[in-house]
C-alpha cells in the first residue's frame, strides 16, 4: 500500500494531510463504509464527515476495521448550526464521538456561521474546552467569510486552525485566501471538483493531456499546489483511487495561472437557497 499523501502544518502545529475523502451525501451503511475502506486502502489518511451527514457510525467502523492505527488517520467532523448553544454543543460532540467510536477527533469544525452569532461563540468556547481536555486536537470553522472570522477572532482572541469552504476554479476565494494567509488559517476546499462540472472543459483536458493525468487529478493538484487542503467526495472505487494520485507531477506557473483565471461567481451550493438557518453571504 502506497501512502500517496503529504501534509500541511496547521497554526497549532497539528499535521493535516493535504487530501482527504469527503463523505457528504454518502449513505450510512455499506456506501459510506466501502468508500472509507477503499480510501484507506489507497493510502488516504484523512476522512472528513459531519454530524449532519448521518454517516459517522459507518466512517468510524470502516476506520476501525481497516486495522490502521487510530493516530495514523486524521478524522474531521462538524457541529451543525442548530446545535451551537453551550449545552447542545457539548452533547452533540459527545454523540459524534460515540458514533465514531473514538476517544478524540483530530479536527472539529463549526459547520456554518449562525445567524445568531453568539451561538457560534458559545459553541467555540465549548470546542476549546474539549480541546484542552484532549478530546479535540484542532479547532476550526467551516463556511466562514472574512466578516465572520473577524467577529470570532475579536470576541475570543483565538485564530481557528482551519476554514473549510466551497472552493474550485469558478469560485476560487481569492480575497478569503489572502485574509486567511495573513492570519495563518489553512483553507480546506469542499467541492474541489465543482461537483463534476469540470468535465468537458477544454482547458482542463489540455493540461491533463500534457501531464498524462485526468482533469480531476489536475484540479486536485491545483488545490494542494496552491496551499489548499482538498477533500473530493466520491463513492466510486476507481475515482477514490484516482483522486489522490497527484504527487508525481507539478503544474507550471502558466497552468496554475490559467486555472486561477477562470470566470468567478458560480457556486455549486447557494447558502441563501439551502435554508439551513444561517445568514447568507
Amino acid at each position: 500500500m502506497e501512502l500517496r499523501n503529504e501534509s500541511f502544518t496547521l497554526n497549532d502545529n497539528i499535521e493535516i494531510p493535504k487530501i482527504g475523502l469527503g463523505v457528504f451525501k454518502s449513505e450510512e451503511g455499506k456506501q459510506s463504509y466501502n468508500a472509507v475502506r477503499w480510501a484507506l486502502d489507497f493510502g488516504y489518511r484523512h476522512i472528513d464527515t459531519a454530524a449532519i451527514y448521518k454517516n459517522e457510525e459507518s466512517v468510524g467502523k470502516a476506520i476501525k476495521d481497516s486495522g490502521i492505527a487510530r493516530e495514523d488517520v486524521f478524522v474531521t467532523t462538524k457541529l451543525w448550526n442548530t446545535m451551537q448553544r453551550t449545552d447542545d454543543a457539548l452533547k452533540t460532540f459527545e454523540e459524534s464521538r460515540r458514533r465514531l467510536d473514538m476517544d478524540y477527533v483530530d479536527l472539529y469544525l463549526l459547520h456554518w456561521p449562525n445567524y445568531r452569532f453568539e451561538y457560534n461563540i458559545q459553541a467555540y468556547e465549548v470546542m476549546l474546552k474539549l480541546q484542552s481536555d484532549g478530546k479535540i486536537r484542532s479547532v476550526g470553522v467551516s463556511n466562514f467569510n472574512i466578516e465572520h472570522l473577524e467577529k470570532l477572532i475579536d470576541k475570543l482572541d483565538v485564530i481557528p486552525s482551519v476554514n473549510q469552504v466551497e472552493r474550485h476554479p469558478e469560485y476560487n476565494q481569492r480575497k478569503l485566501k489572502k485574509y486567511c494567509d495573513k492570519h495563518n488559517i489553512r483553507i480546506e476546499a469542499w467541492a474541489p471538483l465543482m461537483q463534476g462540472r469540470f468535465v468537458g472543459i477544454k482547458e482542463f483536458d489540455e493540461i491533463a493531456q500534457q501531464h498524462g493525468k485526468t482533469a480531476a487529478q489536475v484540479l486536485v493538484r491545483w488545490h494542494i499546489q496552491g496551499g489548499f487542503v482538498a477533500i473530493p467526495k466520491s463513492v466510486k472505487k476507481q475515482r477514490i483511487d484516482s483522486n489522490t494520485d497527484v504527487f508525481d507531477f507539478e503544474l507550471s506557473e502558466t497552468e496554475m495561472n490559467l486555472i486561477d483565471s477562470f470566470k468567478q461567481g458560480k457556486r455549486v451550493v447557494n447558502p441563501k437557497d439551502a435554508r439551513f438557518g444561517f445568514e447568507s453571504y
